[in-house]
């Protein structure tokens, strides 16, 4: 159920968006075992005249980055789990982006089952009601 915003530098593209969406969607599935149909991915495009990286614009070098924002539950993700992720999802970015900048960034938070849900509940509620519902 995690909530994955990217930035990806380039004019908006709604090919690339399905096919970014996809990617993002299996990878986070295969590696930090979250189920897609609760998955929301929301994209965002910046020209990269105005996208920085080592002081000169993308535009100036040539060259792509993204950046990966993602909300997941804290304990559910091993230290190996991520670290795989991280790298699968650079891969595949470079895959979709090509002239892929070294400073295109991937962050996981994770945060409290307390202070983090969808549809009104938490996922500690979730929790909690699945465990109640399995012992009574």
């Amino acid at each position: 159920m995690p909530i994955i915003n990217i930035t990806v530098s380039g004019k908006a593209d709604a090919a690339l968006s399905s096919r970014i969406a996809a990617a993002v969607s299996e990878l986070t599935a295969t590696h930090l075992r979250k189920d897609p149909t609760i998955t929301a991915i929301a994209i965002a495009y910046i020209d990269p005249a105005h996208w920085f990286a080592g002081g000169r614009s993308l535009a100036e070098q040539d060259l792509n980055s993204f950046w990966l924002d993602i909300k997941v539950v804290d304990g559910t993700n091993t230290k190996p789990e991520m670290a795989a992720y991280l790298e699968a999802v650079y891969g595949r970015f470079e895959q979709l982006l090509g002239n892929l900048h070294s400073e295109s960034y991937i962050l996981v938070h994770e945060v409290p089952a307390a202070a983090y849900g969808y549809g009104g509940k938490t996922q500690e509620f979730r929790y909690i009601s699945g465990k109640l519902k399995i012992t009574a």
